[in-house]
This record gives C-alpha cells, structure tokens and sequence, in this order.
C-alpha cells in the first residue's frame, strides 16, 4: 500500500524513498521530512512578503517586512512594489540604493548589494543553480555582490559566484556569467564589456525614489 509517493507500507513494514525512489533509512527519512516542513514554512512567510510587496504602496512598510523577514537594508534605501525573494535573510542592501519594480533577488547564498546601487525593473539577481552534470540535478550556492555605485539596466540577469565591481554598469537585457571589473560597462548575452565610465569617483546620491510605486 502507497500512503504518499515516498511512503509505503508492506507486510514487512514501512519503507521511505526519496523522489527518485532510492530507499532511505528512518533518520533520512526523518531529515528529509524536516527540511520540507522548514520550507513550507518559508513558502508561507514569503507569500505573505510578497502580498504586502504587491499591495502596499508604503516603502516604509516593504523595507520593515523585509527586515521582519531576516532581510538588512540601509537607511535610505528602497524596495519598489512586487519584488520578489528566495530566503530573504541573505540578503543585504546597503544605503541610499534602489531596487525597481519586479526585480528578483536570491538569498539561498550571501546576497550583498552596496551603497547608491541603482536596480532597474525586473532586474533578476540568482546565486543559486542546477548542476548539471550531477546525476541527482543538485542545487549549488555560490554568493553575489554587487559594488557600491553599480546600475544595472531593467531585465538584465545576474548569474551565481558573480562580483560586479564598483560603479560598474550592466546594460539593460544582459545575461552576467563572469565578475564585472570597477567601472567597466557590460552588454549582451553572454555579457561582455562595451566600454568603460568616465566618472570614476562618484559621490551622487540617488534621491528620492517613486512614491507610491
């Protein structure tokens, strides 16, 4: 008798499988089953984030819930309406930065995200991944930072164990697999460098970000 797909019952007893059906022992079992209930956890924290982020047009009432959530952020700095996290509590954002609308941020490795750092819409930032060459299709971590005075461009996408350097920027779309050096300014999938910025001590403030957005 099968009470789930990973639970079954015979004449000689229980037997717990895993979800490629490979047997485990009652402690696995047991370990297994505490990391599921600890994400259920976690799915139900993030959709009840993520309802305020939708909902709220406070950037005061976002930043506190991300900060309730295990979240750091930076007196200063704001989250614009429907963004979106995986473990919250590794991330941090540092001050006077930005992070637009839609955008996607990781947090199942070290998230750091710096001072005056403009994030554009539906900017997507991953530090975690399939290994592909892993019979089991495994997660891998890697960290992210993102330097101080970095603008990255709406919808670009950030790839896991990448640096991007101080003030460098990421064009809009860009695909970043590999660090980005200080000041440099990337485009393309893969990204590439296109150029490099001209002010190279920067001392701006970002100002004031869209109320009610």
């Amino acid at each position: 008798m099968i009470y789930s797909s990973n639970i079954h019952l015979s004449s000689r007893g229980l037997k717990f499988t895993d979800k490629h059906g490979r047997n485990l022992s009652v402690s696995e079992a047991m370990a297994k089953a505490g990391i599921r209930i600890s994400n259920w956890s976690l799915d139900f924290r993030l959709m009840l984030l993520h309802m305020i982020n939708d909902n709220l047009p406070s950037h005061s009432i976002r930043n506190w819930m991300f900060t309730l959530a295990g979240g750091r952020i930076g007196p200063g700095s704001v989250i614009h309406m429907q963004a979106r996290y995986f473990q919250p509590s590794g991330i941090r954002i540092g001050q006077d930065s930005i992070i637009g609308y839609r955008a996607f941020l990781d947090g199942r490795a070290p998230l750091i995200i710096g001072d005056h750092v403009d994030i554009a819409s539906e900017v997507m930032i991953y530090n975690s991944e399939h290994d592909l060459a892993d019979p089991g299709f495994t997660a891998t971590n890697s960290p992210v930072k993102i330097g101080d005075y970095v603008f990255i461009g709406p919808r670009a996408i950030i790839m896991p164990g990448v640096t991007v350097g101080r003030g460098a920027v990421i064009a809009g779309g860009a695909v970043v697999t590999k660090d980005v050096p200080e000041f440099t300014i990337v485009a393309g999938v893969p990204a590439k460098p296109i150029g490099e910025r001209s002010n190279t001590h920067p001392e701006y403030r970002l100002g004031r970000a869209r109320l009610f957005q």
